[in-house]
């Protein structure tokens, strides 16, 4: 088989076979095959696709391009979660400890930010000494021990999907719903879990903007975990404004000690405790879901969620006292409120331009080597259909650079739409897959 041949067979709209797309896959992990035959193959499938089968074999062959985890050797239920991401979208920093404080297994393997959005490492990394870079035995020891870590994706792990992915970034496929599909399934699959919940983001704030390109995501996800014999269910969920009330990385770690102390704002709380109930009927702690989302609420309200955070913490080298004084993450050296130029409901907020502004004021990277400020960020305080009065403010902005904050003010400020009447009200869970 030679490399050409595959190509002009995708080319021309047929179907590769695994041996094929094994060839490949080694090969460019190999160093045999050259990036520009590489990136000729990923726009053949970004414009003819993938069928069901291959998209199998394309994700397993990315799984097995490394190491796969064994988690064989805990004996209880483990299920993870993974977000395609958004504003504000800190849901995994107080749902995987929550979870884990039933008798379940939380095995998270998260990322960083990208583009407009932020990254759960990010994230943890704003706590004093935390570490996300575990060695996979000291991952799995910490799983013992207290049922969760969230790390960052080891070296050896689907390697293929790290270079495959940079590639993709500088050859405009990135928006092609196979390959985001395997390269997110390819890892989770490589993690060694028993059951997985997808949070897939639709809206203005999403990669996936259309609900149709969000559902055909989720689908096609979920018809790859059934492929491989996972217990697997999607979420759609809403990305057209910020979730929570506060956008930025140790911003969001205060506003996850909050929802795990049960004093969280309201649409971010919701959908951890509905996302925990589902993982939880995942593992198959409890079949109904009234009753699994009432332990889930026992849970917060006891304390024990909270705990299993503070744990979580100190096992990977991070202060946990910051759970009792959240002034020891960074703090911001200004805060600033932007007001409302009129009067009225806010019927729109464009959350794209808005986790740019946070990018702009530090809170995320334009480049790789980018150094992150983790104090700075946003708190929301009007969101959509709230009523705003003329000169009362729409948010507070955390700064450390007057002219950053300059530059995000005026993009934060034509993010918001204010009208006479109220917007049409949406959902926070659009619809379930699996």
């Amino acid at each position: 088989m030679r490399v050409y041949d595959i190509i002009i067979k995708k080319r021309n709209g047929k179907s590769l076979t695994k041996e094929e797309i094994d060839l490949v896959i080694k090969g460019y992990i190999s160093g045999n095959i050259p990036d520009y035959q590489m990136s000729a193959l990923l726009m053949c499938i970004y414009f003819n696709g993938m069928d069901k089968k291959e998209l199998k074999y394309f994700t397993e062959s990315m799984k097995n391009s490394g190491k796969v985890l064994d988690l064989s050797s805990i004996d209880k239920p483990k299920v993870d979660k993974h977000s395609t991401g958004g504003v504000g979208d800190g849901v995994s920093i107080s749902l995987a400890p929550l979870v884990a404080s039933f008798d379940v297994v939380v095995p998270m393997i998260s990322g960083r930010g990208l583009g407009h959005t932020g990254g759960t490492l990010d994230k943890l990394e704003s706590i004093p000494g935390f570490r996300v870079n575990l060695t996979e035995q000291e991952f799995i020891n910490q799983l013992k021990k207290i049922g969760v870590a969230i790390i960052g994706q080891t070296e050896d792990l689907v390697p293929a999907d790290k270079k495959i992915y940079a590639l993709r970034d500088t050859t405009a496929t990135v928006d092609s719903i196979p390959l985001i599909a395997a390269s997110i399934m390819s890892k989770k699959l490589a993690e060694g879990t028993d059951a997985l919940l997808l949070d897939v983001k639709t809206g203005n704030g999403a990669f996936m903007e259309k609900f149709e390109d969000s559902y055909n995501l989720a689908k096609t996800m979920v018809e790859i975990g059934k492929n491989f014999n996972k217990k697997i269910k999607a979420l759609i969920t809403d990305m057209n404004q910020p979730l929570g009330e506060y956008v930025g990385n140790a911003l969001e770690i205060y506003q996850a000690i909050k929802i795990l102390k049960n004093e969280g704002p309201k649409d971010i709380t919701e959908l951890v405790v509905y996302e925990a109930t589902k993982m939880l009927q995942l593992a198959g702690v409890e079949k109904n879901f009234e009753k699994a989302k009432s332990k889930v609420l026992s849970k917060l309200s006891s304390g024990e969620a909270l705990e299993k955070f503070r744990q979580m913490i100190e096992f990977q080298k991070g202060n946990p006292k910051i759970v009792e004084n959240p002034k020891l993450l960074p703090q911001a050296q200004y805060c600033e409120p932007l007001v409302s130029h009129k009067s009225g409901f806010i019927s729109y907020i464009n959350t794209k331009s808005v986790g740019i502004a946070c990018c702009i004021l530090g809170a995320g990277r334009e480049k790789i080597e980018d150094k992150i400020d983790y104090s700075v960020g946003l708190r929301m305080v009007k969101k959509l259909n709230d009523y705003v009065e003329k000169n009362e403010p729409l948010m507070y902005v955390y700064y450390n650079d007057k002219i950053k904050f300059e530059k995000a003010k005026e993009l934060l400020i034509s993010s918001y739409k204010i009208s006479s009447k109220k917007t049409k009200s949406l959902k926070l869970v659009y619809k379930e897959i699996g």
